[in-house]
């Protein structure tokens, strides 16, 4: 067998989300340079490593034990390189963070001058809903978790970070009743602060719509299908552009914290360590120089 290490990702990459579009996108390559690669790692098999019913692509039982022998392959890949970083004194290994969706707005800047002092280390970033990451969380998989409420039933230590804003917005700049209400996704933070404050189904007279990402609600009351309870971190240049407006409502903005959290007693790896430290000493001066703007809002 000649297999590579890049076949061996691309595979890793079409197993684990059962798709070669969704694979392309995640990698950064063409749908076809995707094909090709998972093409040449396939011919060195006699059995199927995957096959595709319909239009869906499925992953065979010979095809998931080949995926846990690559994946160790992967790790143990990785360790050489770490390991390697490590003796030339270097701080090295990857930092594993778990974001709900609007936190996209947040994390980043909190990771930009950590990454920039510690060329050794690898972001893993999850930017999914809230029931996802908590889930992520409870399975030790993550260092930490980007919530804005703390998860139920699981032990956790925190970081606070900054508030979580919550307003009305919609594409006129007066308050229109007759507005469809748009929700986030079951299990989303924002969905149940909008719940919190509407009720589950919103007003009786009004008809509902449920979107399955912040961006895809943004553009939508943009678009004018409906208000929503959206968090103001993530619309600043809509607002500047007059592209949305914030309309005025019983009890709003609701205002929660975006804060870091990790299982308690958790072991740090060094690099986990490492950045919680940064953090600490950091958060302050990134608050001041990236959002100065929201928390004086």
């Amino acid at each position: 067998m000649d297999y590579t290490i890049h076949q061996l990702r691309v595979f890793l990459k079409v197993a684990h989300l059962q798709s070669v579009t969704r694979a392309s996108e995640e990698l950064n390559m063409t749908q076809p340079a995707v094909s090709i690669q998972l093409k040449n790692f396939q011919d060195q098999f006699d059995i199927p490593l995957t096959e595709v019913i319909g239009r869906k692509l499925y992953v065979t039982d010979f095809g998931r034990e080949i995926e846990a022998m690559a994946g160790s392959i992967m790790e143990n890949f990785e360790a050489i390189r770490y390991k390697t970083e490590a003796y030339r004194g270097m701080l090295t290994g990857k930092l594993k963070i778990s974001s709900a969706s609007t936190g996209k707005y947040v994390m980043p800047y909190f990771l930009t001058g950590f990454l920039a002092q510690h060329s050794g280390v690898d972001l893993v970033l999850d930017v999914t809903n809230k029931s996802q990451v908590v889930a992520s969380l409870k399975r030790n998989e993550i260092d930490f978790a980007l919530v804005s409420v703390l998860p139920d039933n699981v032990e956790v230590e925190e970081e606070l970070m900054i508030d979580n804003k919550l307003y009305l917005v919609s594409r006129e700049p007066e308050r229109n009743e007759d507005h469809p209400l748009i929700y986030r996704e079951e299990g989303s933070a924002t969905r149940a602060a909008m719940e919190a404050h509407f009720g589950p189904m919103g007003k009786l007279n009004r008809r509902r719509i449920e979107l399955t990402s912040n961006e895809a609600v943004k553009q939508a009351v943009m678009a004018g299908l409906g208000d929503s309870i959206m968090p103001l971190i993530g619309i600043r240049n809509e607002l500047l552009k007059e592209q949305l407006y914030l309309v005025s409502a019983p009890d709003l903005p609701i205002i929660t914290r975006w804060r870091l959290v990790w299982l308690k007693g958790k072991k740090f790896s060094p690099v986990a360590a490492a950045y919680l430290d940064y953090l600490k000493e950091a958060k302050h001066r990134i608050l001041e120089e990236e959002f100065d703007w929201f928390v004086s809002e």
